[in-house]
């Protein structure tokens, strides 16, 4: 296997930006890099876990081209996308003499990359960064399309900015180390792609969804290239979510309330609430008599033979009831007017936006599933 193999454009003007999905890219983070700097230093932005595991190694492939580093680590976790720790990483960066023409490397999974895209976006009106996400769900999702924010007790991602990255390098070797459940949380967030618009994507995973997860770094590279095609596709036509990029949220409506529910912990990862939210989605969809009552099994019996969370049961602990979790659906950033935007499905590869959802219907599917448990 060659070291790159993909190179995916995301096209937005002036702020048009390559990711490269391969094997052996930390090695070669220098001369990815070098191109981009104004001046051989950069400022590095991980998690302790990340550090232990791969910093060394980036490290490396940076100094390569003479590219002097200094390092904020952060605890891993979602509850590191907090004031707290946006404070303490933009004062690290202004201790650092970061200037705005210098860029960040945000180097770890979906919260590193939100909470120092974030920080770059603010500090000094901006600096750029470049993106080198760590886990599954990172790589074919959050490093790619801008979104950079943290989080509130009111919600998920309820503060944040749109700053798209300089160069996204999405190392296929570093999904070695991640537990199971770390890279099927992950794999969530790939099936979506499949389920929002690309039914033979969705057919080629679950043919090849158990082999790819067993470690085969072809498949892995495959997926993550298409994954991140579908979104740079959907980002270069609406690059700030007013119409078509809410797609990309199939699951996430129901998935952030569930996650606001268990506290942000480690209760439930983002891409297993993502997983229920679909299983959910899709549920909602078929007593809507939008698609067929076989459409929600199919959706669930892949996830499952994946292992992955796809229903409420799944969720160890106590959760809200229906109304609760509807209330924590109204404090969701695409709530407008008071009412939250579903992403919905006439088939699998079909799904579309709406407002126009019963709130009993709503209850009803949320009613049940918990009833279930």
């Amino acid at each position: 296997m060659s070291d790159i193999n993909h190179t995916i454009r995301v096209n937005l003007g002036e702020r048009s930006y390559d990711v490269i999905v391969g094997t052996g890219l930390l090695a070669k983070a220098g001369p990815l890099c070098a191109p981009l700097l104004k001046r051989p230093r950069c400022a590095i932005v991980t998690d302790e876990t990340v550090a232990s595991l791969h910093l060394d190694s980036l490290r490396d492939g940076l100094a390569v081209s003479g590219i002097e580093t200094t390092t904020i680590k952060l605890p891993p976790g979602e509850r590191t996308k907090c004031w707290e720790m946006l404070e303490r990483t933009v004062e690290h960066l202004l201790d650092m003499k970061v200037e705005r023409d210098d860029f960040v490397i945000a180097f770890g999974g979906g919260v590193i990359g939100d909470l120092a895209g974030f920080a770059a976006s603010i500090l000094r009106r901006g600096v750029r960064f470049i993106q080198i996400p760590t886990s599954l769900l990172a790589q074919v999702d959050s490093s790619v399309g801008g979104k950079t924010g943290i989080n509130s007790p009111s919600g998920k991602n309820l503060i944040g900015a749109f700053h798209q990255p300089g160069l996204v390098l999405a190392d296929i070797d570093v999904l070695d180390t991640l537990s199971d459940r770390e890279f099927l949380a992950g794999y969530g967030e790939v099936a979506k792609y499949g389920l929002l618009g690309d039914l033979p994507f969705f057919e080629w995973l679950e043919k090849q969804g158990p082999v790819l997860a067993g470690g085969n770094k072809a498949l892995r590279a495959e997926a993550v290239a298409r994954s991140v095609q579908a979104k740079a596709d959907i980002v270069a036509r609406d690059e700030h979510e007013r119409g078509d990029r809410a797609l990309l949220n199939l699951g996430h409506t129901f998935g952030h309330a569930l996650e606001a529910a268990t506290g942000y912990s480690d209760r439930l990862l983002h891409g297993e609430g993502v997983s229920i939210g679909m299983g959910l989605a899709f549920e909602l969809s078929a007593r809507l008599g939008l698609c067929s009552q076989e459409t929600p099994s199919r959706v669930r019996a892949h996830l499952s033979e994946m292992k992955m969370k796809t229903r409420l049961v799944d969720i160890e602990g106590d959760l809200p009831g229906a109304s609760d979790l509807i209330g924590l659906m109204s404090q969701d950033k695409k709530v407008v007017g008071g009412v939250p935007a579903f992403i919905l499905a006439r088939d699998i590869g079909e799904a579309f936006v709406t407002r126009e959802v019963p709130p009993e219907a709503v209850h009803g599917v949320l009613n049940d599933a918990l009833n279930e448990r």
